[in-house]
């Protein structure tokens, strides 16, 4: 048969191959639908099965657990129980001076430093001590007329009563105008004994501490008003802590506190709330408590960091369980309870006040009942695992059955092997390709020796 023949029979062919193919599709999907119709499952299924995953989400189904199963996820047990629940609020302070004992030392008359006698910031005054030695006009006019006074008392002694009453004032406005300027009683009797006038007078420090801050000189001219030191007495310091705005109900006025300090290990001391301040910082939400220590033996300095612990009993019946035993989910919180016949329920609690250890419950279980109070996560994971299968088995083409059991093999002599069906090209039938007999290349001329390319013959 000529190649043109061969190529028109295909061409007619085409048509029938073309009709085949589509009745094969047309019997298979059939087939499908036939054997699919009856597992399909009513609309009314799915949408309950939809119901049945989300409600899942939302709620847990009781889970049952061996003694074997318990210990090998690590799930404890403990009842709740009815007592005095303490909450501990903690914070960090910080050690600062005692506002009740910090002076500044200025003079209340002009003149000039002679003499500068605590000259170093930091170091210890006693009450009494001298500071430095002025002159000062002002002291000296003071002096002259303390000595007049003095003299014209002696002259009167013999005048009469109110001559004598006159001088006698005199005299006690003189001296009580040195000592309004902070000059000592005793420097004042030694001035009347000697009955002359000093050039300078000492000013002496009217409170113990320490120097804190030193802006004077030796030779500088003072005015009266002007700050030369700043005394702190040290014997008692304040602690000074942020709460946070959440835990000020629980921070009272009165209060015990524990504070210890990183700079001094083992070092613990106790004290009380001596204030809680009236406001609150608006860029850390916190308020500021006030803590009053002695401070004897002066190790403890400003500046330094504690840690405070502010104890106190906030209920004195409360049911609580274990802080462990609530499983929180931002909605909700839930409890797993053991139940009479072993199973672990879960149950939606409310929770009141929480300390480190135990949280109060307000409503959900009762005293006496026994929850889980570790490894709840892991029988949440449980409990929402079998109310997800459930929810399940009745998807469409979803079969939750046990399988079959596979046939136990037998001793004999095993089935000889299927022989493997040829596989068909899936290319054979396609139009304008003949596979039914490869085609032989055909072979090329050879050239003679004796011809060329050009079709000249060689010499």
């Amino acid at each position: 048969m000529s190649r043109e023949e061969h190529n028109g029979t295909q061409r007619a062919a085409t048509p029938w191959r073309l009709g085949i193919y589509a009745a094969v599709v047309a019997v298979t999907v059939g087939g499908a639908y036939w054997a699919t119709r009856g597992a399909s499952a009513p609309t009314t299924m799915v949408a309950e099965h939809n119901h049945a995953a989300a409600s899942g989400a939302q709620s847990a189904s009781p889970v049952m657990l061996t003694p074997e199963q318990a210990q090998r996820i690590g799930v404890t047990y403990a009842v709740a129980t009815v007592g005095p629940l303490e909450r501990e609020v903690r914070t960090v302070g910080q050690i600062t001076y005692d506002e009740t004992r910090l002076h500044t030392i200025t003079p209340k008359i002009d003149g000039y430093v002679e003499q500068l006698l605590v000259n170093a910031t930091g170091q210890p005054v006693a009450l009494g001590q001298a500071l430095l030695t002025i002159y000062s006009p002002m002291l000296v006019q003071a002096q002259e007329e303390l000595l007049l006074a003095g003299r014209l008392t002696r002259d009167v002694a013999a005048a009469s009563s109110d001559a004598q009453r006159s001088a006698a004032n005199l005299l006690e406005s003189s001296r009580r105008r040195l000592t309004y300027w902070d000059i000592p009683a005793s420097d004042v009797a030694s001035i009347e004994e000697s009955g002359m006038v000093r050039r300078t007078l000492t000013l002496r420090s009217p409170a113990a501490g320490y120097v804190l801050e030193k802006n004077v000189v030796a030779g500088q001219r003072i005015m009266a008003g002007e700050a030369l030191y700043r005394v702190a007495d040290l014997r008692s310091v304040w602690v000074e802590g942020e709460v946070f705005e959440q835990d000020l109900a629980q921070v009272r006025v009165g209060q015990l506190v524990h504070a210890d300090f990183e700079a001094l290990p083992g070092d613990h001391r106790m004290g009380r709330i001596g204030y809680v301040y009236p406001t609150i910082s608006a860029e850390t939400r916190t308020a500021r408590v006030r803590l009053v220590l002695t401070n004897n033996d002066l190790r403890l300095k400003p500046g330094m960091y504690a840690t405070l612990r502010i104890v106190g009993t906030d209920r004195a019946q409360a049911l609580t369980i274990p802080r462990d035993a609530v499983l929180s989910t931002g909605e909700r919180h839930v409890v797993f309870v053991r139940e009479a016949n072993g199973q672990l329920a879960p149950r939606e609690v409310a929770l009141g006040i929480a300390n480190d250890a135990r949280v109060e419950i307000l409503r959900g279980i009762s005293a006496g009942d026994t929850v889980v109070a570790s490894a709840t996560f892991l029988v949440d994971a449980e409990s929402n695992l079998g109310k997800s299968l459930g929810g399940m088995g009745n998807m469409p083409g979803m079969d939750m059955s046990t399988p079959p059991t596979p046939l136990p093999m037998t001793t004999g002599t095993p089935p000889a092997p299927v022989p493997a069906k040829p596989q068909r090209d899936p290319m054979a039938d396609m139009p304008g390709m003949d596979h039914a007999a490869p085609l032989t290349p055909k072979p090329k001329p050879r050239v003679p020796p004796s011809s060329s390319h050009d079709g000249h013959r060689m010499l």
